[in-house]
């Protein structure tokens, strides 16, 4: 790296990882999932998660090259046939607690040219396969944390005009911004006073208890319900032995969970989404009665029908989300096709799982308990973003009163 003071800065974000982000407790457990080619970020949070007193920290390396050859030469039995150790593995990790930090690095669109119904049949059924993680994820009884770290083939799509190390460092620069990481700053004091502006937006929201929310801009027209008994969050949770952690960094949402009977009208997206290695651009989706029944896209449509086809729970959704458009990362002008940055430049919403904890008594309730609330149940969570600078929107109350939430694209 020729980026001034990157190993300064790298070990600034690996001790921000550890701390702010997953919160290490004395004896806890890691595994880290991240790109081969992202060794010596993964060094750093070994060695800070260690000196926070962890006691085992795994790694699970990743390789876009093999995968992709995998999905393109695999025989349909083997894209489809799970091996029973990942359904196992995934019971441990889960059943001693282990905190999870995934490292989102790859090419975005690195799985493009995969035929995108084996990359969907595999996907679904390695969802399924490794089903324990998502639910203690899902449930916060795990802490987890998902992080950029800079690609080479993700840096030259952000920015195309460079190459090679140049792109490199750029993307970089750019992550270490958006997560308040810079040379003077105490990166630790940024965070909790970031943390406690955005916990005051979500109880705004809570205090008001909206029965509906009114999306509407020149291409969006979208009536959400939201679940009985819901609850906005901010950035920080709680996960089940009691610690505090922030699940994606950056962050600017506030979020909480959609009454999965009652979407109605239409919504198209404003930034492309990056899911399974396929970027999907441009899609529009019809709700009739909380449930997909037209879905369209320019590119990546095919990846994106059969994500809705998953299961029931896959065509409707599990989270709304409301992010200001005047956010850093949103007036930065970067598109950085990776929705965990994306989806902080922009309101989103996502197909699939609701959050148990956007629930009042939710992590206690059996999955029929919390759909009789209006929540949402799938094996996928998928965030896509649709706001906009000329996005308004409004929150419905029980007696009928219109409150404006977002005008223009900013808190009302």
């Amino acid at each position: 790296m020729t980026l001034e003071n990157f190993d300064l800065l790298s070990q600034k974000y690996a001790d921000l990882i550890t701390s702010v982000g997953v919160n290490v407790q004395k004896g806890q457990d890691i595994v880290i999932y991240a790109d081969v080619t992202q060794v010596p970020l993964v060094h750093k949070i070994v060695d800070s998660a260690y000196k926070r007193g962890a006691n085992n920290v795994m790694i699970e390396w990743q390789d876009i090259h093999v995968q992709r050859e995998f999905l393109q030469h695999a025989n349909n039995d083997s894209l489809t046939n799970i091996p029973t150790w990942v359904s196992v593995r995934a019971e441990e990790l889960m059943a001693k607690h282990t905190t999870r930090i995934s490292l989102i690095s790859a090419d975005p669109d690195g799985l493009g040219a995969v035929d995108g119904d084996r990359v969907s049949a595999y996907q679904q059924a390695y969802q399924r396969a490794n089903q324990a993680v998502r639910k203690a994820t899902m449930n916060n009884d795990v802490s987890w944390l998902v992080v950029a770290a800079a690609g080479e083939a993700w840096a030259e799509k952000v920015f195309p005009d460079l190459k090679g190390e140049a792109a490199t460092d750029r993307l970089w620069e750019e992550i270490f911004k958006i997560t308040r990481v810079g040379v003077a700053n105490d990166v630790i004091a940024d965070w909790t006073a970031h943390v406690n502006t955005l916990k005051e937006k979500a109880q705004w929201l809570n205090d008001l208890n909206f029965k509906e929310l009114h999306y509407s801009s020149p291409i969006t027209d979208l009536t959400v319900g939201l679940a009985e008994d819901h609850v906005w969050e901010a950035a920080d949770s709680i996960d089940k032995a009691g610690n505090m952690f922030v699940a994606n960094m950056p962050t600017e949402e506030v979020f909480t969970s959609p009454d999965y009977r009652n979407i109605h009208g239409t919504v198209t997206s404003t930034k492309p989404l990056s899911y399974v290695g396929v970027l999907i651009n441009d899609i529009k989706l019809t709700f009739v009665d909380g449930h997909v029944t037209e879905a369209h896209a320019s590119t990546g449509e095919a990846v994106l029908q059969q994500l809705i086809k998953t299961d029931e729970g896959a065509s409707s959704l599990g989270e709304v989300s409301l992010v200001p458009d005047p956010s850093p990362i949103s007036q930065s002008g970067i598109v950085f096709y990776n929705t965990l940055i994306d989806e902080n430049a922009s309101d989103h919403l996502a197909l699939g799982a609701a959050y148990p904890f956007n629930l009042k008594g939710g992590t206690q309730m059996d999955v029929a308990a919390r759909q009789a609330k209006g929540q949402n149940e799938s094996l996928v969570h998928v965030d896509f973003m649709m706001g906009s600078a000329d996005m308004d929107i409004d929150g419905i109350t029980y007696d009928g009163q219109v409150i404006p939430v977002f005008r223009n694209g900013d808190w009302a």
